[in-house]
């Protein structure tokens, strides 16, 4: 499917408004997650191949906050294993419906992929079943602060033994001059990826509201406060970091 360049912050706006996943973010988003995320194709893979260490016969797997589904397609490769379906959520109905039809372009390009269904729901009002594997691949930090806890607990109490929750964020950091740095690493990454002073201040202007990051510490203590027994940092690249957390 062809995708279109992210220009969506490239012309001057009188006003900025609070960013949201609509079609206009949608016809982009493949270019604007790989020019603005660093690491984003590695953690994606690697979701896949970390997943079938811990997806197990006849359960579901979730990816919650699915977008267009590039962490479900590395699901629905990686693992091998019997009877597993993933289902893949996402509040926004563009992003559902363009993610149905990526799925619906790997059905055609692979064999023996695992079964998918795609559901638009909110993820803080959705009934898990038991599940061996939940994503939440930079989805948390657009939670409200006061519900990501109570997101994370559901969660927990939905995992089988020896299953996992997989958590990519970005990260801000407590030590002011640590923040600093990396947060200026981050907009060396954009300009190297072309995106031009102007793109890169209306964009953080954009978004600065709606995704609101947390510490790694305290992605930590919140892990362990839901129930989760270990958190094991397996990633990270300037200020996005994704996680392993153990029941």
């Amino acid at each position: 499917m062809s995708q279109e360049p992210d220009r969506l912050f490239a012309q001057p706006l009188p006003e900025v408004p609070d960013f949201v996943f609509n079609e206009d973010v949608v016809r982009v988003f493949p270019d604007m997650i790989k020019r603005s995320v660093p690491g984003y194709p590695t953690i994606v893979e690697n979701i896949g191949v970390l997943a079938g260490q811990f997806a197990q016969p006849h359960t579901t797997l979730y990816d919650l906050g699915a977008s267009l589904g590039a962490v479900t397609q590395a699901l629905r490769r990686h693992v091998r294993i019997d009877g597993c379906k993933v289902i893949a959520v996402d509040n926004s109905p563009a992003m559902v419906a363009r993610c149905s039809e990526y799925l619906h372009a790997q059905d055609a390009m692979f064999q023996e992929l695992l079964p998918v269904e795609v559901i638009e729901a909110d993820i803080l009002a959705l009934d898990l079943q038991p599940t061996s594997l939940v994503t939440l691949n930079f989805t948390l930090q657009f939670v409200p602060p006061e519900r990501r806890l109570e997101l994370l607990t559901h969660i927990r109490q939905a995992l089988l033994p020896g299953g996992a929750l997989i958590l990519s964020e970005k990260l801000r950091f407590e030590d002011a001059a640590e923040h600093d740095l990396l947060t200026e690493l981050h907009v060396a990454f954009k300009r190297a990826n072309g995106y031009s002073e102007l793109e890169i201040a209306q964009k953080r202007s954009a978004i600065e509201k709606v995704m609101l990051p947390d510490s790694l510490e305290q992605h930590r203590q919140r892990l362990l406060a839901a129930g989760f027994s270990k958190v094991l940092p397996w990633f990270q690249c300037l200020n996005f970091a994704s996680l392993v957390a153990l029941p």
